[in-house]
């Protein structure tokens, strides 16, 4: 029966022990897709593996239950691999390895926990004024502009690449499939449409005979997830911070909007009960941890929104359980193992539209916000934040043993920020 909020169960109720299972599965397949294809996207672009599909799962789960620890089990969200670190991550990797990587996701982190703080002591008119529209509307379409090279090389359709039909149909029936899906499906199926490409893709791709399956009988049953610790597998690289921390800028913003959505789904203001500073801390502190054991950086998924307002269930336990079934997956190694075997075509089939998707997103935010572009200083600053964030621009500062380079995002980010505060509006 549902309440007056429309929810079937409202965010501290428990269902029975059957229905519990059902749903918190559902929970999980929501959000596997898009979270196994971080570290799939990152490994790929890479050239050797960065990121473990299992850690990443772990670090997915372990996150999931921080935050609710954090926020009082009073927010119905689950947190997952953030798409904004993919190309950050693999810049990271280029120039400090595994190192540079997982040191920055943990600065990121912790730069939510020191964000989170200062709203915590002065409010958050302050981050208003400095991530307004007109920054978080280029800087998303940066990032998935960004990444489009990488779904086109995947394809094997990039200039001077040998063209293998095969690869292109089997990308082809991958990106329809999704794309179909997340136009036309109904139900559950409408909320994991890269979930259902990707299957879909891999079974053509086993059909065209694209599939190597030695990772999967090479594989055991039951396997322990290859965590990475500093000290111990890597040693701490701040070289990449100026390529990491600057993105919490976007992803803060993400977190608002996503916060604010739910809200208005399950009935409760959830910016101020729990409130920001909450959950930017549960936020933090699981990407942090995340970053510790060698995984992705964490961040609310619009994929947990959709499925809260679809089946109307808002309950913390479905969320908790769901959590502790993704840690359990990532110990499968024979599931795990499937998941490294899907082919490039497949990935950049997938990512044509995901790419795709956030960079309209970007869009979306500044057509809901109104930005007048008939005002010269919004030109001015989003025409030079795209040419810098997708140009490859870099500032490099070296004087002895110090030295300092800032590209791409980072540095479209800094020049926005600035731009916005010291250009005068039209008159």
């Amino acid at each position: 029966m549902k309440k007056k909020n429309g929810l079937i169960l409202d965010v501290d109720e428990k269902p029975s022990m059957g229905k519990w299972i059902v749903l918190s599965l559902q929970h999980v397949f929501a959000m596997f897709g898009a979270t196994i294809l971080v570290p799939i996207l990152v490994n790929n672009a890479a050239g050797e593996e960065v990121l473990s599909i299992p850690v990443t799962l772990v670090a997915s789960g372990i996150g999931t239950l921080l935050y609710q620890l954090c926020t009082k089990s009073k927010s119905p969200v689950y947190l997952g691999s953030s798409f904004a670190f993919i190309t950050p991550m693999i810049l990271a990797f280029a120039k400090g390895g595994k190192g540079g990587v997982f040191t920055g996701i943990m600065a990121v982190g912790l730069a939510y926990i020191l964000i989170a703080l200062i709203i915590k002591i002065v409010g958050t008119k302050w981050l208003e004024k400095l991530l307004p529209p007109i920054i978080i509307g280029p800087m998303i379409m940066i990032i998935g502009l960004g990444l489009a090279p990488t779904a086109i090389s995947s394809i094997g359709i990039e200039a001077g690449a040998k063209f293998v039909w095969q690869n292109v149909l089997v990308a082809l029936i991958t990106f329809l499939t999704t794309a179909f899906v997340a136009t036309r499906a109904k139900g559950f199926f409408k909320v994991i449409p890269f979930l259902i490409g990707i299957v879909a893709g891999y079974v053509s791709s086993c059909v065209l005979g694209l599939v190597d399956f030695t990772p999967i009988k090479e594989a055991s049953f039951f396997s322990i997830p290859a965590f990475q610790f500093p000290f111990v597998n890597y040693d701490l690289d701040f070289s990449s911070l100026v390529i990491m921390v600057p993105i919490v800028l976007v992803t803060i913003s993400e977190h608002i909007g996503d916060h604010t959505v739910l809200g208005t789904i399950i009935g409760k203001d959830l910016i101020k009960d729990p409130g920001l500073a909450r959950t930017l801390l549960g936020d933090g502190l699981a990407t942090f941890v995340a970053g510790f054991i060698g995984g992705p950086s964490n961040t609310t998924y619009g994929e947990n929104t959709s499925v809260v307002g679809m089946s109307k269930i808002a309950s913390i336990w479905v969320l908790r359980l769901a959590a502790i079934f993704a840690i359990i997956l990532a110990f499968l190694g024979k599931f795990t193992a499937l998941a490294s075997t899907i082919p490039n075509p497949v990935l950049g089939g997938v990512s044509l539209l995901l790419y795709g998707f956030i960079s309209v997103n970007g869009l979306k935010v500044l057509v809901e916000n109104q930005v007048d572009f008939s005002k010269n200083k919004n030109v001015i600053v989003s025409a030079a934040m795209l040419v810098i964030g997708l140009g490859g621009a870099t500032i490099s500062i070296s004087s002895g043993d110090f030295s300092l380079s800032i590209s791409g995002m980072a540095l479209a980010a800094i020049v926005g920020i600035v731009l916005n505060l010291v250009l005068k509006e039209d008159n």
